[in-house]
């Protein structure tokens, strides 16, 4: 999912979730109409440093469909912190846009409501097919077996972004490949006002991203087989403790973080205030915020031990957003187009170079300015030691409660309360139990 999402889910969120996930989406049709042929509503999720920018940036594309359409797009660009409830809501109201973009880890959960266009053989077709997206990207656009609820149309990873300067004068050589080695360089650098690493720890979304990474590399999944919750067992209950102990026990995270959930881990990054961020495609972000491509390098997410790569040296959460058509959409035909249109490989090369993504559809990927040191970082990621996260009904839910948790355990540390294996399980255990029964 979008690196930018702001803490979006609440406690409504969960609410409305089970709503509809036990009316079966009431807005649903059984493939929408074409009462309305000659517009279309989009809703785009904030890509770029800011609203306004990412209007400026797809008006000119929508521009080009309605050139060769006659189809007016009228576009809404939503925050991540409004977008999921936003969503929700219109999957209850049925009173939504016809296409629109959401967080890739989403899927499952959207796709559960009965609310969204099933991208079955025959609407892949008319978009080209399915074998021109990257399979790793489709295997988080629904759930196993089913056909997909919508299609990848930005792939991202996280990366470590560290800056040259401060590692320079901290006497480091070389970014950190193990959490071992980062805590050990954080320390060297975390003083006079500066720190080594960047967190957005009020934002659930954002934390839900690196435990469940850190999860993975202590063999938890956060989920069983069945897909039912497990946010107890002794991998999870870890993966938190780690990750919070970054700013209360190892202090390599400034305890103001605590509060950041607005991307305010970039902003110190790109003023010298912190030297590292774990982020998913940085670039376009840190120039608008004044930061030359020279002044930062980027690595792999760190691991436990040895190289990236699959079971317990995941260091990624395959992220990314989707591109979704609601069901009950009166321009079924345009809102197929449309897709169509911004997975071309034209507007996929011309989309993911702005936004500094990587392109899912296979043909836009040979483009050479995808080939750039960073985001062959993050290609490489992709393709070997990235997971998606759990594609399973309750997701959504369970960024909530989780992330929630997480954030408030950073309360404590920030605070200097004690953050022990103890009260991290507490603390998930009482998230488990927000979860829906079943």
């Amino acid at each position: 999912m979008r690196r930018t999402r702001a803490a979006a889910a609440s406690a409504v969120t969960v609410s409305l979730l089970a709503a509809v996930t036990a009316c079966g989406g009431g807005s649903s049709t059984e493939g929408g109409s074409n009462d309305s042929p000659k517009t279309l509503t989009y809703w785009a999720s904030n890509q770029g440093p800011s609203i306004e920018a990412d209007k400026k940036i797809l008006t000119p594309e929508l521009k080009k469909f309605e050139k060769d359409t006659g189809i007016k797009v009228k576009l809404e660009v939503v925050p991540w912190s409004d977008l999921l409830n936003r969503i929700l809501a219109a999957t209850t109201s049925g009173q939504g846009p016809d296409v629109l973009n959401i967080g890739n880890t989403w899927s499952a959960s959207l796709q559960a409501t009965g609310a969204l266009l099933p991208w079955d053989a025959k609407n892949f077709d008319k978009i080209g097919g399915k074998d021109r997206f990257v399979g790793s990207a489709l295997g988080s656009a629904g759930a196993s077996g089913s056909d997909p609820a919508a299609v990848p149309l930005y792939s991202m990873a996280y990366a470590l972004y560290y800056n040259k300067k401060m590692f320079a004068d901290a006497g480091i050589s070389g970014p950190p490949a193990t959490w071992d080695e980062l805590v050990a360089d954080g320390k060297k650098i975390s003083k006079d006002g500066k720190w080594a690493l960047g967190a957005e720890g009020s934002n659930p979304s954002e934390n839900i991203h690196h435990v469940f990474v850190l999860g993975k590399q202590h063999g938890a999944d956060f989920f069983d087989a069945d897909g039912k919750p497990d946010f107890t067992s002794d991998g999870a209950v870890a993966a938190v403790k780690q990750y919070v102990d970054l700013m209360g026990k190892d202090k390599v995270v400034a305890p103001g973080n605590a509060e950041y959930a607005q991307n305010q881990s970039l902003q110190d990054f790109a003023k010298d205030k912190t030297a590292m961020v774990m982020w998913q495609t940085a670039a376009t972000t840190l120039k608008a915020h004044g930061m030359s491509d020279d002044e930062w390098g980027v690595a792999p997410v760190p691991v436990q031990s040895g190289s990236p790569g699959t079971d317990t040296a995941v260091n990624s959460m395959v992220a990314g957003i989707n591109l979704a058509v609601f069901k009950n959409t009166d321009n079924i035909d345009g809102a197929l187009k449309f897709v169509k249109f911004m997975t071309s490989d034209a507007e996929q090369k011309t989309l993911n170079k702005t936004y500094g993504s990587i392109p899912p559809v296979t043909a836009a990927q040979e483009d050479p300015a995808f080939n750039t040191p960073a985001l062959k970082v993050i290609r490489d990621t992709l393709a070997k030691s990235a997971a998606p996260l759990p594609q399973v009904p309750n997701e959504s839910q369970f960024e909530t409660a989780v992330g929630t948790a997480v954030k408030e355990l950073f309360a404590d540390a920030a605070a200097g309360r004690p953050v022990t294996t103890a009260s991290v399980k507490e603390k998930l255990s009482e998230a488990q139990q927000q979860m829906p029964k079943k």
